[in-house]
């Protein structure tokens, strides 16, 4: 959505981005190869990548990489007496980095994002930090929106996620998610838009937030004409669901399930998935309740995105601001979810730099490294598991590739970081993965489709 909004204000942002996979709501298609007269991002195209270390290989050893059309062609243990001539051939001699698939976004929005450090919204700051005052002040800020702005900001957002090695992501724009499209005056007009929306090009993904409906009624009928409209279009589906933490509200969840079984999705739907955001109430289930929800699932392909920078900021405040020592913290416990119950899981940003989430930047390693500390995660096998969380496990949710392990093979997409981890210039080595995690290094390169991306 929000490349096919700027569009119509004569703003190519396929032109303008072309380094990144666009979900917007989402879209999972590549884009084209950047326009040459575009100067602000570089792409070189690499043939052979040489002498890099890989997770789950030998850590002894390192290895070769040779890469066609856009794809690993094949992984060989590196031999340093053999001598590397270039030719014609684009080498990249990695003298012992680590490599790894690189980054995702499965949940950004990329409309309201950087509103606290934009000054056309000075006027615009947190004064109580709480979910109301959120939802006014983003309210307000969307009501100055104009396309230069958007992109201006979007530019911030997609460019320093590509410094970050995010390679794809599936990134919102409201049409407009936080008014009503049943239960509000006009809710008839917003759900017209939405069906616009969603038959442009590029769009993949129908995306509603049920729980800004007046009453349990009409959150039904938002998740039902959600599904509905992402069956009737092809397009995947994702909820920002049960955002609260209150016991006496049934979660939505449960009748997402069993309307997505009556209406026979996994028959009716192909490949495309559902993704539920936030689901707070769900971290008051008790170890049955987990269990007798993974049994309801079964095999409707739904995964479940936690988005702790955002839900630690809002959820699990006291009712007396002055009182209650004792805080819920209100964010899904992604490596719990996905080991001991068996869901699909992953987590991400959500928002960047405005009255939802003040805090944190678009760096998913460096909120995988918060996570070790969220989620009580410190061993090396929690380690392996956030980073797949923040990449392929994250690809995978909104269909941007299959559910596998970070370790690379041959076929793969050359989608790739690369950090430079050596002790050098004395430095201090970081020899695995694990490291990477608890200390994210600032520097790094970021390969997509083959070729090294460079901003300037």
């Amino acid at each position: 959505m929000a490349a096919e909004f700027l569009k119509t204000h004569g703003i190519d942002l396929q032109d303008e981005m072309s380094t990144v996979q666009f979900l917007a709501t989402s879209t999972s298609k590549p884009t084209s190869d950047i326009p040459a007269d575009d100067q602000r991002i570089s792409r070189k195209r690499i043939h052979e990548i040489v002498n890099v270390r890989l997770p789950f290989r030998d850590p002894e050893r390192t290895w070769n990489i040779s890469l066609h059309d856009d794809r690993i062609h094949s992984i060989d243990p590196h031999d340093p007496q053999v001598q590397h001539t270039t030719g014609a051939l684009q080498i990249w001699y990695g003298n012992g980095a680590f490599l790894l698939p690189s980054l995702c976004h499965p949940h950004v929005h990329l409309d309201k994002c950087f509103l606290l450090s934009d000054p056309k919204y000075s006027d615009l700051s947190i004064r109580k930090g709480d979910f109301a005052e959120a939802l006014a002040l983003t309210s307000k800020a969307k009501a100055r929106f104009t396309p230069e702005d958007l992109l201006r900001r979007g530019r911030w957002l997609i460019e320093e996620s590509i410094a970050a090695s995010v390679t794809c992501m599936r990134a919102f724009v409201e049409v407009d998610a936080t008014d009503p499209i049943f239960s509000a005056e006009g809710a008839g007009k917003n759900r017209d838009l939405m069906k616009q929306a969603v038959q442009r090009e590029g769009v993949d993904v129908v995306g509603s937030t049920p729980y800004v409906e007046a009453d349990e009624t009409n959150m039904k009928e938002n998740i039902d004409w959600a599904i509905d409209t992402a069956i009737q279009y092809g397009k995947h589906l994702d909820f920002h669901l049960d955002y609260h933490l209150d016991e006496s509200k049934n979660p939505m969840v449960y009748h997402v399930i069993d309307a997505l079984k009556q209406r026979e999705w996994i028959n009716r739907a192909g490949d495309k998935k559902i993704m539920l955001g936030h689901c707070s109430r769900l971290t008051l289930f008790s170890s049955d309740e987990w269990y007798d929800l993974q049994r309801q699932i079964q095999d409707v392909p739904i995964s479940f995105v936690g988005l702790p920078t955002s839900d630690l900021f809002m959820m699990g405040r006291p009712s007396d601001p002055k009182e209650g020592s004792s805080r819920v913290r209100g964010t899904l416990q992604i490596p719990q979810m996905i080991e001991q119950y068996q869901f699909q899981g992953t987590f991400g940003i959500n928002n960047v730099g405005n009255a939802f989430t003040p805090q944190g930047n678009c760096d998913p390693l460096r909120l995988a490294s918060m996570c070790v500390g969220v989620y009580q995660t410190g061993t090396k096998g929690d380690a392996e598991l956030l980073f797949q969380c923040i990449s392929t496990s994250a690809k995978a949710a909104i269909g941007c590739g299959n559910l596998k392990a970070p370790k690379l093979e041959e076929g793969d997409e050359a989608d790739f970081v690369i950090f430079n981890t050596n002790a050098s210039n004395g430095r201090r080595p970081k020899g695995s993965l694990a490291e990477l995690i608890y200390d994210p290094p600032e520097e790094r390169t970021t390969l997509h489709r083959g070729h090294v991306v460079q901003l300037p």
